[in-house]
């Protein structure tokens, strides 16, 4: 619902304000609590944020510089302003909450060059309780038509010199996102992806981000170095040093400053689904979230391989197997990785052409999806393009209209290059127009996406919930092979309130097998590579990262017969309510959702490398009702390194008045189910 200025409770005057004296616009939040100022100054264009009464964002300049015209950033002068106010509330078909309020306060600011081209743009700014979005428009004008964008000027330039959660962007053959996180002082950054998590001096939060990235290239973030504490807006580029091509009328990403007085306070992050378009799918009917296991994890053993040969992970008779495994426990679906021709030369100098409809002769794809259609269960496709964009998307349509004859209704695509198409950018505006293209031609086919090394997540689900989750960060295949040993225990710690806060991530949780002793018939050494979690840890991932697509990553045999399976066959996947109760970033992290489907609630504590007992209400529960909580939680002497398998299942009757106490070993977990007492 939209209402007139004259309705509005805002801080600014502007309806009849006249602007001529270019005085500071403001804008707050419907709570009051978060204020943009914007102005002109020295002939720039410049905003401000203030959360409380205390400076957030000190004045941080606007504008952009083009290649073969004037940078649009001086002789400026604000020419209109409007206002407006926003309240209303969305129903997603998936997610961490069923329900968004979006609740939000508007000012639109035209500005206009006093001099040369004369060029204008306007600058929209929406103040939310939990943070501040604000994006470009670029009207059409004779003087600004076809464009090449050099640089964005976009600057964060902070009060304080906060406490940031980073990991980097411009580092060779790391630009996948797959890193382990660093912490340091704002002012030591280089530069940095996001979401970028930081925490003020004053204990507040703050997290830069993105929306509703369209045609447009990924943002990163540049520090300025001599201890600056400025930020600016730095994009991925072509191959040839553009960062943008476009022509007017034109829209940048939205920009986004979330904000929250505690850790707990940042998730759910539901900034970036408000500022994103309605959904476009008319019956997503077809969408349904599920766990899945697959053919995946022991190519990353070496007990298979991706390429056919003797020890081919992908054939008809393995699909079968593990087709079956999931019928039986009630799995939705099965990944099936390395069955198309074009695996020879994967990881290697000699590419081969991925071909996405025939498949090897030891694999029989038609025969393994009806089979999967006889169970009850979806055939999960795997694309992987190795940034080969062409190749892929000659081949989109065709592919994409097969699967559907065939029933498969879900893809995991994967980009393993540091350049695709010939030398772009990973995250550059080519990457994004191809990975949208993905998006809305698989909507139109009946198909889920799951995307590794992506694009990062901008809440463009709201608007295609088809696309589903992505990788975009480090997963749990290090666990079988990283140079460090794998996954430290506070990794999961850091990416709940780091890159969990751009969207669903698949991680694919689950092992059991922690040692990896599966591997070649040993434990393995604690030097090498192996999971630093506990079991209990591992269980607790399905409620702590989110996503509607879960795997079961582990190799069926390791599961067969195991009385902790029976949490991962039990917990959901799609949720009604997600309740953070408490966390530390890098130290620990308490979490509670309610099912969709039923009356059910999951509970997911896990810590870093240090032991620790907290204390959670359960006061969520509805008042009066009793429950029972099925407790799977690490044994006495568990540890992720020295006793990482021993765990403990139990039960006990809760209400809301109940306070749990949760024991979680180092490198541990707790996973808990409540479910209505009979």
């Amino acid at each position: 619902m939209r209402f007139p200025c004259s309705r509005m409770v805002l801080t600014l005057v502007l309806c009849a304000a006249p602007l001529a004296a270019q005085q500071p616009l403001q804008l707050a939040s419907p709570d009051g609590r978060n204020r943009v100022t914007v102005q002109v100054r020295d002939g720039g264009l410049f905003y401000a944020v203030q959360r409380d009464g205390r400076v957030l964002l000190l004045p941080s300049r606007l504008g952009f510089e083009f290649r073969g015209a004037p940078p649009l950033r001086d002789s400026l002068a604000i020419t209109g302003a409007t206002a407006a106010a926003f309240d209303s509330t969305f129903t997603q078909p998936w997610g961490e909450v069923a329900r968004v309020r979006d609740q939000h306060h508007e000012l639109r600011v035209a500005v206009a060059e006093q001099g040369g081209l004369r060029r204008r743009f306007e600058v929209v700014f929406r103040a939310f309780d939990d943070g501040i979005g604000f994006r470009y428009e670029l009207p059409a004008q004779p003087n600004l038509g076809d464009f090449e964008i050099q640089e964005e000027l976009t600057e964060f330039s902070f009060g304080d010199n906060p406490t940031a959660w980073w990991i980097a962007s411009d580092r060779p053959r790391l630009d996948r996102s797959e890193q382990l996180y660093s912490a340091g002082p704002l002012s030591t950054l280089d530069s940095v992806q996001t979401p970028l998590t930081m925490r003020t001096t004053t204990g507040g939060y703050v997290v830069l981000h993105e929306a509703d990235l369209v045609d447009y290239p990924r943002t990163f973030l540049a520090g300025r170095g001599m201890e600056s504490r400025v930020l600016r807006a730095a994009l991925a580029p072509w191959a040839d040093g553009v960062k943008v091509r476009g022509r007017t009328p034109f829209q940048s990403p939205w920009r986004t400053i979330q904000v929250a007085d505690r850790a707990a306070g940042l998730a759910p992050a539901l900034l970036g689904l408000k500022l994103n378009p309605p959904s476009r799918i008319a019956n997503p009917s077809w969408i349904r979230p599920m766990k899945y296991v697959g053919i995946w994890w022991g190519m990353h053993l070496n007990l298979n391989t991706w390429k056919a040969g003797p020890q081919h992970g992908a054939t008809t008779e393995n699909a079968k197997r593990y087709i079956d495994f999931a019928a039986r426990n009630g799995f939705g679906g099965v990944l099936v990785e390395g069955w198309n021709l074009g695996w020879g030369g994967y990881l290697s100098d000699q590419l081969e052409q991925f071909d996405f409809i025939r498949s090897y002769p030891d694999y029989d794809l038609p025969a393994v999806a009806a089979y999967a259609k006889s169970k009850g269960v979806e055939l999960i496709a795997h694309n992987e393009t190795q940034g080969q964009i062409a190749n892929y998307e000659q081949q989109l349509e065709a592919a994409y209209r097969y699967y559907q004859s065939l029933g498969i209704h879900s893809i995991k695509s994967g980009y393993v290059a540091d350049t695709v198409g010939g030398g772009h950018s990973h995250y550059g505006q080519f990457a994004v127009r191809h990975h949208r293209k993905v998006i809305e031609t698989a909507a139109r086919y009946d198909i889920m996406l799951d995307v590794h090394e992506p694009i990062h997540d901008t809440g463009e689900r709201r608007t295609w919930p088809n696309m589903m989750t992505r990788e975009g960060a480090r997963g749990q295949e290090y666990n079988a092979w990283g140079a460090e040993g794998g996954n430290p225990p506070e990794h999961e710690t850091m990416l709940f309130f780091t890159r969990l806060l751009g969207g669903p991530m698949d991680f694919t949780p689950g092992i059991f097998d922690l040692l990896i002793q599966s591997a070649n018939g040993r434990p393995r050494a604690p030097e090498e590579a192996r999971v630093r979690t506990t079991l209990a840890k591992q269980l607790a991932l399905y409620v702590v990262l989110y996503s509607p697509l879960q795997m079961a990553a582990d190799l069926p045999q390791n599961y067969e017969g195991h009385p902790a399976f029976r949490f991962i066959r039990d917990v959901a996947v799609d949720w009604d309510t997600t309740a953070v109760l408490d966390g530390r970033i890098g130290d620990y992290v308490v979490v509670a959702r309610k099912t969709r489907d039923r009356d059910d609630w999951f509970l997911g504590a896990i810590t870093d490398e240090e032991g620790r007992t907290l204390t959670a209400s359960l006061d969520f529960l509805p008042a009066g009702r009793r429950y029972v909580a099925e407790i799977y939680a690490d044994a006495p002497g568990a540890h992720w390194l020295s006793a990482p398998l021993e765990y403990a299942i139990s039960e006990r009757p809760v209400d809301a008045t109940t306070w749990l106490e949760l024991k979680l070993a180092p490198g541990g977990g707790q996973a808990i189910r409540i479910r209505p007492a009979n």
